[in-house]
This record gives C-alpha cells, structure tokens and sequence, in this order.
C-alpha cells in the first residue's frame, strides 16, 4: 500500500488582500520570514514550520483552521 504524502493549503492570500489588505512585505515583517517566504508559502510551493503558521494565523486574527488545511488526496 502506498503512502500518501497530501499537502497543506492555505487561504492567505485570500486573507491577506480581501480583509487586511497587508502587503506580503508587511506580512513578513509581521511574522518574522522574509517576502520571498511569504510568496513561496501563498504558491502553495512551501510549508511553513507550525511555529511560522500559527504566527501568520495570529497576525490575520483568524483560527488557524481557516488559514490552514491538511488535504490528504493533494
């Protein structure tokens, strides 16, 4: 049987332009990562440690399950 892998997915940018209107820059600042971490984590291309999610939860004051999910399948 394999093993599936899945993948995180997150609604940031999202979040960031349609209730914030931060810039990723900001974002960055905001949570301790720099732009270019914030761009790969919004492309879906890197997680982030959960240390950095639940900061990046915090700065937007959302649950972290609204920032973040888990899909299994992806």
């Amino acid at each position: 049987m394999a093993v599936r892998k899945g993948k995180v997915i997150n609604n940031i940018r999202r979040i960031r332009l349609a209730r914030t209107a931060l810039t990723q820059v900001e974002l960055a600042a905001m949570v301790g990562a720099t732009r270019q971490t914030i761009i790969a984590i919004e492309g879906g291309k890197y997680a982030p440690s959960m240390e950095l999610a639940f900061r990046i939860a915090r700065a937007f004051g959302e649950p972290f399950e609204d920032v973040f999910e888990f899909d299994p399948d992806g």
